[in-house]
């Protein structure tokens, strides 16, 4: 038996927190936190946020699980269990991202349709220098779609390998990305909740990880100013009742062949395109990498298999038949973007919007886009805030806490130089 139990949930800064509790606990499926934990900054500045009921006291929320969620951890002796947090009177918070993907999987659901995910996460390696600096990992064989210790001398990624292995995450591929030394782990398909519990789960096991070779795995959008960025990549489909892939149509692919559900879904993230960036791209640096050219889900548009698109349907039809949003970026939490990009597609289908025409541009030196995200953090919260629609279908006071603290974020941040703006991150995310 484990001689503890980490107790943990994802923040609104997609911060991992937690507390290890003794084995003589695991059994009770709920511990308390305090609730103003929903205004600490990363920089630990305390914020009487929406929501964080910091100027009412600082209340305890509880985090509540089942003992069927609790799995093995990655260190000795230690389990590991994602629960939902609630207030007091036993209501469910709603600052809670996981909270609000449940209620966009629930309002799906109430379709007929069950929300299935995968998710794409890009990250860059650091080491520190024989001084002290952190340098880039140094990985000078790097290629995209690089593999073997050319690629990756120190072999950090063979243990994170080894170590999803034998906790059950079910990966779909590790691999070098386009900027040296950026590399990409994809974990495969499953039902939106646990899909979004593993990706949480795995990124903090890899960051763990690899922090015992040295190694700072930064999944930050931009870390590295003349490099390219990182993105967090949102795949999804539906399954109906009798277990089909919803977006098929005849078993074919492309936007030749798009059905009610992914016309409506596509209409529905490019309407609510500029609203999205403000929960899929929450930081300052996540501007540095959404621009045009970037193949980043700058672009109000959406194409067939065309990576500098931001909804993007694949080539693959049938039962693989899904589409992906290339928007986010990982300072986002996972739980509120996905919540985001199925409530934006839900609000589609419901509203009937009009789909634009797809992308015939290359998306480098010509598109037919007329708009793209705002050029600031700042900016973007207006955004947010002005999509009155998408707020209220993703949880209003979720998102009011959200604006309140990434406007304080962008004030924080306005004057940082690139290196200084990496330094107040890199160590969270």
């Amino acid at each position: 038996m484990s001689d503890r139990l980490r107790a943990v949930f994802c923040d609104h800064l997609s911060l991992v927190r937690g507390k290890y509790l003794p084995a003589s606990k695991i059994r009770e499926s709920e511990t308390r936190f305090c609730q103003s934990t929903f205004g600490v900054h990363y920089d630990r500045d305390l914020l009487p946020s929406p929501g964080s009921m910091m100027m009412e006291g600082l209340p305890d929320m509880e985090l509540r699980w089942s003992e069927a969620d609790i799995r093995d951890g990655w260190e000795d002796r230690t389990k590991i269990v994602i629960g939902d947090l609630y207030d007091t009177t036993g209501e469910p918070l709603g600052v809670c991202p996981r909270g609000a993907l449940r209620r966009a999987v629930a309002a799906w659901e109430a379709k007929g349709l069950t929300p299935k995910v995968g998710i794409e996460l890009e990250a860059f390696a650091f080491q520190h220098d024989a001084d002290g600096k952190l340098v880039p990992y140094d990985a000078p064989g790097a290629i995209v779609y690089g593999t073997g210790p050319i690629t990756d001398p120190a072999g950090f990624n063979d243990a994170i390998w080894d170590m999803a292995d034998e906790l059950g995450f079910s990966i779909d591929m590790i691999t070098a990305e386009y900027d040296a030394p950026q590399f990409e782990y994809t974990l495969t398909f499953d039902d939106a909740i646990k899909a979004v519990d593993d990706i949480v789960l795995f990124r903090q096991m890899a960051r763990e990880v690899a922090f015992e070779y040295g190694i700072i795995l930064s999944f930050l959008p931009k870390p590295i100013e003349d490099a390219g960025g990182s993105g967090l990549h949102i795949n999804f489909s539906f399954t109906d009742k009798d277990g089909k892939n919803a977006l098929s149509k005849g078993g074919k692919s492309g936007p030749d062949h798009l059905n009610d559900i992914a016309t409506g879904c596509i209409a529905g993230l490019v309407h609510h395109h500029k609203g999205l960036a403000g929960l899929l791209a929450p930081s300052a640096m996540s501007y540095k990498r959404l621009q045009p050219a970037s193949l980043s889900g700058y672009w109000q548009n959406w194409g067939g298999d065309h990576r500098n698109v931001t909804t993007r349907v694949t080539a693959e039809g049938g039962a693989k038949a899904r589409l992906e949003h290339r928007m986010a970026d990982a300072t986002a939490n996972p739980y509120t973007a996905v919540a985001a990009v199925l409530q934006a597609s839900l609000l589609g289908i419901n509203n009937n919007y009009d789909l634009t025409p797809a992308e015939t541009g290359d998306g480098f030196e010509q598109t037919d886009a007329e708009h793209g995200v705002a050029a600031t953090l700042n900016e973007a919260m207006n955004d947010l805030e002005a999509d009155v629609a998408l707020t209220a279908a993703v949880g209003q006071l979720l998102c009011d806490n959200q604006i309140f603290m990434r406007r304080m974020e962008a004030e924080k941040t306005e004057k940082m130089d690139a290196a200084t703006l990496r330094d107040f991150y890199i160590h969270f995310v």
